[in-house]
């Protein structure tokens, strides 16, 4: 399992908590003989959070938007990034490039670093019994957070809680999901009591109780048990009542680049122009790629990076444009490039593959925000929001009413989502609730998931090809199928 087996070499990491510069180079074995060895390793571990560069140049949100019905692949033809298209056309197979391989990698990587730092914490001389604390309570919810992804993406994954040699790499067998989801919930039930309530603006990155809670819930309600339902409002609930969160007033304040980890973020995954990295760097980036690939191609004119054309990918598809069109956040979601151009305000290329007129606007390549060092396509600042409290709203609200719980609660949290974009109260019903989560939502990676777990993705995505009991899971990649004993997803064979 070669994603397994990669040794802790680079204990460099992006965020405001880490530097930006390289804390060095060293053998694993080596290392955790004192407390910047330690907090060298807990940032190795966040590190794979914010990978944007592997083989398909940017975040799991652009590929988790592109596999929805919110976005295309795009780019610049039919075989530019062939994963992006293979899954934007559900033709993915273990062979696919990248795809699947580079989601596969970034998970499992987390999860040995994660377990590597959980096997040599406790005996790093010097670190303080809180630090330990800490540190053993954010592994754990990086564990967590990693298998979440492999589990929801590929079902039928090995379970592995401790670092492998090289003998046991090949004989790792797959673990039945709902295993899976137990040690996920174990891993969170640890972790939560010993992470901080915040923290301070030098460690924006790390992880927070809230945080913890918020993925807790989330956990449980992927899992479609409607007896655990009020369990999961409960954990909700916890993060929805917290005065450290609140809705912003401007929707669009949201995705500043100049206002990250604002109140209504619980988990966010940073990036930083500061490095000012270029293409020799390759591929530790600190930058948000996915910004520069979601950008029109050949754009000229206002507001749009106009030092390097954008990439083309995810344009948005004509059903998000239809249901969002006349909803207060569409100009906040959608940059409809092609108005600007018929009006003679811009030019860009309507050529590109998949080509809509319509891009993302919460994480666009705003002129704004370039970077001023390095290679600019490399270096936009834009994080990734994993969880915001309009999330943990809709949840709560969706979790109370399949769990026959609290309906005037379930009511007040949909009825706050939309009053904070100007909207009136609708009933919380399922459908209204999955409604406002698509429009609330659009475009930050959730769409592909809401589908799958609600059993709206073989109706949704027919458009796309789709098939009902084989893509609802990502193929297991060749390069883990070679002498191991893994097993292919069914459909994948």
């Amino acid at each position: 399992m070669t994603a397994t087996a990669v040794l802790l070499l680079n204990t460099a990491c992006k965020k405001s908590f880490l530097d930006v510069q390289p804390k060095g180079t060293t053998l694993e074995g080596n290392y955790y003989q004192n407390p910047d060895e330690a907090y060298a390793g807990l940032t190795a571990a966040y590190n794979p959070l914010g990978w944007t560069v592997v083989g398909t140049y940017c975040p799991k949100m652009v590929v988790m938007n592109l596999a929805s019905d919110d976005c295309y692949a795009g780019g610049g033809s039919a075989s530019d990034v062939q994963g992006f298209q293979d899954w934007n056309d559900y033709k993915l197979s273990s062979a696919t490039p990248n795809l699947p391989g580079d989601l596969w990698s970034r998970n499992f990587t987390g999860i040995y670093r994660s377990n590597v730092m959980l096997e040599k914490v406790a005996g790093v001389p010097g670190l303080s019994d809180a630090d330990k604390a800490r540190y053993i309570a954010e592994m754990k919810f990086l564990r967590a957070y990693y298998y979440f992804d492999l589990v929801r993406l590929f079902g039928n994954v090995p379970l592995i809680l401790k670092s492998l040699s090289a003998g046991e790499i090949y004989t790792q067998v797959q673990a039945k999901p709902a295993d899976v989801y137990v040690q996920i919930e174990k891993d969170l039930k640890e972790a939560i009591p010993d992470l901080p309530g915040t923290v301070p603006s030098t460690e924006n990155g790390r992880v927070t109780k809230g945080a913890g809670q918020a993925l807790m819930g989330k956990v449980i309600l992927f899992q479609n048990n409607t007896s655990r339902m009020q369990e999961a409002a409960g954990y909700f609930e916890q993060v929805n009542s917290n005065p450290n969160y609140h809705l912003l007033q401007n929707f669009p304040d949201i995705f500043r680049p100049d206002n990250k980890f604002n109140a209504e973020s619980i988990f966010e995954i940073y990036h930083t122009s500061a490095a000012g990295k270029g293409w020799g760097n390759w591929p530790n980036f600190d930058g948000n790629v996915g910004v520069q690939m979601v950008g029109p191609r050949g754009y000229k004119g206002p507001l749009y990076e106009s030092n390097a054309s954008g990439y083309g990918f995810n344009p948005i598809t004509p059903q998000l444009a239809t249901v969002l069109k006349g909803d207060p956040r569409w100009a906040y979601t959608v940059a409809d490039i092609d108005s600007m151009r018929k009006a003679g305000a811009a030019t860009y290329d309507t050529t590109g593959y998949q080509n809509t007129g319509y891009f993302i606007q919460k994480f666009a390549p705003l002129a704004q925000f370039e970077g001023k060092v390095g290679d600019i396509p490399l270096n936009w600042p834009n994080d990734e929001i994993e969880i915001r409290l309009a999330d943990t709203y809709l949840m709560e609200s969706e979790a109370l009413v399949r769990g026959g719980g609290d309906a005037a609660k379930a009511q007040y949290y949909l009825d706050q989502v939309r009053q904070r974009v100007g909207l009136t109260s609708v009933p919380a019903t399922l459908d209204n609730i999955y409604k406002e989560r698509r429009l609330e939502l659009a475009t930050e990676g959730h769409r592909w998931f809401d589908l799958v777990r609600t059993g709206q993705a073989a109706t949704v995505l027919a458009f796309k090809g789709f098939t009902a009991n084989k893509n609802e899971l990502l193929p297991i990649p060749l390069s883990e199928l070679n002498n191991t004993k893994l097993v292919q997803n069914p459909g994948y064979n």
